[in-house]
């Protein structure tokens, strides 16, 4: 058998600079490259590897380990899950710093691959600066702390212990159903150390992604509940575009009338131009979905995990004789809401659906007027928030409208936190797939900037735009280097409404007068309630290199996306709007839980009316 000595760290990105996937015939090399951090947990381990071993992977230097992180998910959501980054940090601080993006990841069935220095396995030195020591168990590390939120977890403490790590890491990357984040714990002095591997260990190797058929006993059972519906209502999910069945979803739809309604993931799966298109659904629904939501008899949920958002923490299906069909290639998401379960990739299982309704002679009992006037109804209502005009200021709905007015149907929208993913879930007009990329499965801020250059990195030949609020700025905006360095193209849309307003305005629907959430100085009396910290968020993303722009009106906003297409670089325009002028929510509820005994009269009628919502939702 021949062999090849190479370090532990040499041979892992051997190994990854071999790995493809092949989707209906077409192959991808499937490890783009590393994103990484260096400390000493790593630098002389990967680091040495990546300088000189590193084959055709690329390296992007990272600015904070979290928004590398971001980046590289942001980067294999826009290529559908077919292409990663593997990201490597230090141990310690530099490895725990990824554990939130890595939950988001794994929250998101996104894959990364992380690769964190750990402790010396030899304990020669310990303990090693930023070691983590637990008396009663020495094995733990800061690493264990990736248990919980990977898919997939392994510490790699002998260096032939790659090879048996690396094909079960893959196996959880590559795969549909349990993708998320991998984590290859990697002490460093392992990384250093020399094996003889078999030069097979590093063959080029083709994961084939077959698709997924649907058994014909659940096609049956499904088929059948629907058959007896008449008022079925869509819910796509992020399945419908990671499967590619965006065509087959609006020919489904539309040969049996049945109205579509999306998720955040989902969205842009079908035009909102189509007219039976319905927009997004739930707690940031439209009024026209949510409607459907309230009398439909059966929910057809395509690639939809049926978050609290999507049901209206199981309120928004309001007939007591509604049935669920899940089609998912996900067996925790397919018996949800206690539904008829389909397993099966969304592509495969939308045919083999449309063939047994085909036989069953099949039509919703809609008439075509009926959604027709639902439609109209809700696209006025988005145009008069596209259109509201403030005497003292910026109103946001306005000023989304004008961004959405302007931009063009390919270009990329991310974002992820705050207020802006409910006016984007009901009121973006999204024409196609691909392009509206929100990360709301986690709803982590600080991810919009690093989720804008991850996708511009998947996508260089279109034009990206970050939508954040100045929270979410304020909590990570590292990347907008790195965009820069990189010489990878963003626009950052940074809405300046002077603090977390999304959760202000929750605070005040439940009792509260507002507390803790805005930007405010400090006061004479000790609250946080003085004038507003005026930031000049353009002046801090100039000063790293971005073109800015600083705008208070609808005319001042256009000129100013016309400028920042026109820029080569990367480009922030600074969004001042009134706080408060998002949108509301449209007969949907969330449940958010209210102290039961307060002094406040206030949070105790909100209490009451929680409950009496509860008492209304659906259980199981």
């Amino acid at each position: 058998m021949k062999t090849i000595r190479l370090t532990m760290a040499q041979a892992l990105l051997r190994f990854l600079d071999q790995q493809y996937v092949s989707v209906d015939g077409q192959e991808t090399k499937f490890v783009a490259g590393v994103m990484g951090i260096f400390g000493h947990g790593n630098v002389t381990g990967l680091g040495e590897a990546l300088e000189r071993s590193a084959g055709e992977l690329r390296f992007i230097q990272g600015k904070n380990e979290q928004g590398m992180v971001h980046a590289a998910a942001a980067y294999a959501k826009q290529k559908k899950r077919n292409q990663i980054f593997a990201c490597t940090t230090s141990i310690g601080p530099g490895a725990l710093n990824m554990v939130t993006a890595a939950a988001t990841a794994t929250v998101n069935r996104i894959p990364v691959l992380l690769l964190p220095g750990d402790n010396f396995a030899s304990r020669q030195p310990d303990p090693v600066l930023q070691q983590l020591e637990v008396p009663g168990d020495y094995t733990i590390s800061a690493v264990d702390a990736f248990r919980p939120v990977s898919r997939y977890w392994d510490r790699i403490s002998r260096p032939e212990q790659l090879m048996s790590a690396a094909l079960q890491a893959m196996r959880v990357l590559t795969s549909p159903s349990e993708t998320g984040a991998v984590t290859l714990a990697l002490p460093q002095d392992v990384q250093a150390e020399a094996y003889d591997y078999p030069e097979a260990f590093f063959r080029k190797r083709i994961h084939v992604l077959d698709r997924r058929p649907a058994a014909a006993g659940a096609i049956e059972r499904a088929a059948s509940v629907i058959a007896g519906k008449r008022r079925p209502l869509i819910i796509a999910g992020g399945g419908v575009h990671y499967s590619g069945a965006t065509e087959a979803l609006e020919a489904f739809a539309s040969a049996f009338g049945i109205p579509v309604a999306e998720t955040q993931a989902g969205k842009g799966a079908i035009s909102w131009k189509h007219p039976l298109a319905m927009g997004g659904v739930g707690v940031t629904g439209t009024l026209a979905a949510n409607r459907l939501a309230r009398e439909a008899d059966v929910i057809i949920g395509i690639g939809t995990r049926y978050s609290d958002f999507t049901t209206a923490s199981k309120s928004a299906f309001g007939n007591e004789e509604a049935e669920f069909v899940n089609l998912n290639i996900n067996g925790l998401d397919a018996v949800k809401l206690d539904g008829a379960a389909v397993e099966a990739d969304a592509k495969e299982g939308i045919a083999a659906l449309a063939q047994a309704l085909i036989e069953k002679g099949y039509k919703s009992g809609y008439a075509p007027q009926e959604l027709a006037a639902l439609k109209a109804e809700w696209d006025q209502e988005v145009n008069r928030l596209y259109s509201i005009e403030k005497a003292d200021g910026f109103a946001q709905t306005h000023a989304l409208g004008i961004v959405n007015e302007t931009l063009l149907p390919s270009d990329v929208v991310v974002f992820a936190a705050g207020s802006l993913p409910g006016d984007m879930h009901r009121l973006w007009r999204a024409e196609e797939p691909g392009t509206y990329h929100a990360e709301y499965g986690f709803s982590c801020m600080g991810y919009e900037i690093a989720g804008a250059f991850g996708a511009a990195l998947a996508e260089p030949d279109r034009d990206v735009y970050a939508v954040l609020g100045d929270g979410s700025y304020m909590m990570l905006h590292s990347e907008l280097l790195t965009s820069i360095q990189e010489g990878t193209k963003l626009t950052a849309l940074l809405f300046d409404n002077n603090g977390y307003q999304c959760i202000h305005n929750l605070q005040r629907e439940h009792g509260s007068d507002g507390f803790g959430n805005e930007f405010r100085y400090r006061s004479e009396g000790g609250g946080l309630t003085g004038e507003y910290i005026p930031v000049d968020y353009a002046a801090h993303a100039r000063s790293m290199g971005a073109k800015t722009y600083t705008v208070r009106t609808a005319k001042e906003l256009r000129e100013a996306l016309l400028q920042a297409r026109a820029e080569k670089g990367t480009t922030l325009i600074e969004i001042k709007v009134l706080p408060g002028t998002n949108s509301g929510g449209y007969e949907s509820w969330w449940r958010v839980d209210v102290a039961e005994v307060s002094v406040s009269d206030k949070v105790q009628t909100a209490h009451a009316a929680m409950d009496k919502r509860i008492k209304g939702a659906r259980q199981v």
